[in-house]
């Protein structure tokens, strides 16, 4: 049986977070695995995910900052706001088109905005995903959403061609909130130029605390015999805690009473506190007014 652990990916383009899942869950040889944060299909990068008791930690882990690396297509327009999806408008761009007011369309989509999450995201409608409903030919409307953009910065820019149009191609990075579509800064962008806009690359470098430097796998496995385990290095959950959680080392009568989910006269720094004790990450708890009581039990 695997051991409770994170799984930090660097998730390969062309397969959906959900196969990412099945795919750790066949190398590790244990069902009890999930992920916390979806990543498109075309989307590769950082894809946290928790192993046995670690599913756990999912819900705790402080994701509300991700940044992603990109390249935005101008003068075409798709219905998925990507390149998975079939082009609906095509006027082209060029540099001297679009150049004089790039940075300013981009200064306007940095900050504290409103969004309108692509017609093909995940959000539910009526109890149904938007994609699902757009792929059944539905007209998804979806409200505006508050979102922050720290930062949108313009890395290149350059001219080239694609079907037969002049088009504007641009790397960029971007620091967000949770909730924020790439694909939709590329479709406001495009808008905002008049030439449309598409997302041809996207990458996520970053989720809260977890960059491509902690990806261990890239969830492409080859050939093995039947039944046979695959050699995938995840992060022992005592490990992890440091560096997503405020962190309290317990004595052995403290980690037996935390063991039965008894609460504690032990003040902790945060909400949620990691507990340790002797190298092995117990369970997470927050403040109350006697001292401290769970959140998650791990042991």
């Amino acid at each position: 049986m695997a051991e409770p652990a994170l799984l930090v990916v660097d998730k390969p383009g062309g397969i959906t977070s959900h196969q990412v899942v099945a795919r750790a869950r066949r190398a590790l040889g244990t069902k009890k695995v999930g992920h916390a944060g979806t990543l498109d299909p075309m989307a590769t990068g950082v894809l946290v995910l928790g192993v046995e008791k670690g599913t756990r930690l999912l819900g705790h882990l402080l994701l509300t900052t991700k940044t992603y690396e990109a390249t935005i297509r101008l003068g075409q327009a798709t219905n998925t706001d990507d390149a998975d999806g079939e082009v609906t408008d095509a006027p082209g761009a060029t540099l001297a088109e679009v150049g004089p007011r790039l940075q300013a369309s981009v200064a306007a989509l940095t900050g504290t905005i409103q969004q309108v999450p692509s017609s093909v995201s995940a959000i539910k409608v009526d109890g149904q995903r938007a994609y699902a409903l757009a792929r059944k030919g539905e007209d998804v409307q979806l409200a505006a959403r508050e979102v922050t953009v720290s930062r949108f910065d313009v890395l290149d820019v350059r001219e080239t061609a694609a079907e037969g149009v002049r088009v504007v191609d641009i790397d960029v990075v971007v620091d967000c909130s949770s909730g924020t579509y790439i694909r939709a800064l590329a479709r406001d962008l495009g808008a905002a130029l008049g030439t449309g806009g598409h997302l041809t690359v996207l990458r996520r470098t970053r989720v809260g605390p977890f960059g491509l430097e902690h990806a261990t796998w890239d969830a492409v496995l080859p050939e093995l015999a039947p039944g046979e385990l695959f050699d995938v290095r995840s992060y022992p959950l005592a490990d992890i805690a440091p560096l997503a959680f405020a962190t309290v080392e317990v004595d052995a009568e403290a980690a037996h009473d935390v063991g039965f989910g008894r609460p504690l006269a032990l003040d902790v720094p945060a909400d949620p506190t990691a507990l340790v004790h002797d190298g092995r990450l117990l369970a997470l708890y927050r403040p109350a007014d006697a001292g401290s009581v769970p959140v998650a039990v791990l042991v």
